[in-house]
């Protein structure tokens, strides 16, 4: 990653477990494409819900030359689960792109 990982909060304190687990699973993304830019995750707390209590959502903003990667995930009332699903969902837009840029190199190069 050519800039440091950003993390940002909102409506919640992180813990230092969460916020490295943010960071372990923010590391391993470069494993399915070496040309991140930057990496931003914000974490928010936006809103009690009357039925579910607390919810916790996730962003991820991950810049590639070109692009822009923007994972906004389902709320949920579990913060590792949140997390855990935001870079599940962050890991297959990253092997799509890594698929495409892959694609079109063949097709300049044949």
């Amino acid at each position: 990653m050519q800039h440091p990982l950003q993390i940002t909060n909102h409506n919640l304190l992180l813990s230092g477990e969460d916020e490295e687990n943010i960071r372990n699973k923010a590391a391993k993304l470069e494993q399915f494409c070496d040309r991140i830019i930057s990496c931003h995750v914000t974490v928010d707390a936006p809103h009690q819900h009357k039925n579910k209590g607390l919810l916790y959502e996730l962003h991820i903003h991950i810049a590639v030359p070109g692009e822009e990667l923007v994972v906004k995930h389902e709320p949920n009332e579990s913060l590792r689960t949140a997390i855990r699903d935001a870079f599940d969902a962050a890991t297959r837009q990253l092997k799509e792109h890594a698929q495409r840029r892959s694609g079109e190199a063949r097709r300049h190069s044949g």
